[in-house]
């Protein structure tokens, strides 16, 4: 496989693991198995509000992309079966832990950390997107349900 034939796939890979990899972590967003089930709702008030760094996704097709480009570019660095062997071997694993650290690093976006006590005295906190403004002291409703809890607010 030539330089340019590798470098348009490894493009393909790129932006099909930006389209594929795209999940939400908002207030606002919910998925198709959320919809139309009961969630419980819980009222509290916020007792803080940290902005915080959320990881990005693992793609599994973006770290299998990676792992066979750098298995084929691997293979063409070797002079000789052994070697071509030895150096494909090298270059997947270096292709596919170097494809799964750009994308949890290029993935990173910034998150809110919300700390709320709820009405039953109980504390808890939540990570979600950045997508609806919440203070300190603001009344909130915590929504949780299908393995879920978001932090909005109330509507008192």
């Amino acid at each position: 496989m030539n330089k340019k034939a590798m470098t348009l796939a490894l493009s393909a890979l790129l932006s099909a693991g930006m389209l594929t990899g795209c999940a939400s972590d908002s207030a606002t967003v919910y998925s198709q198995n959320q919809m139309r089930q009961a969630q419980t709702v819980q009222l509290g008030t916020v007792i803080s509000v940290q902005r915080v760094k959320r990881e990005g996704n693992d793609n599994g097709l973006l770290t299998l992309g990676g792992a066979a480009l750098g298995g084929l570019a691997g293979h063409n660095l070797g002079n000789g079966s052994n070697a071509n062997a030895a150096g494909a071997i090298v270059g997947a694993l270096a292709g596919g832990f170097g494809a799964q650290a750009a994308q949890k690093s290029l993935g990173t976006k910034d998150a809110l950390q919300i700390t709320v006590r709820l009405d039953s005295g109980r504390l808890i906190s939540i990570v979600q997107d950045i997508d609806v403004q919440l203070v300190p002291k603001q009344r909130v409703q915590v929504l949780s349900g299908g393995g879920t809890d978001r932090v909005t607010p109330a509507s008192e």
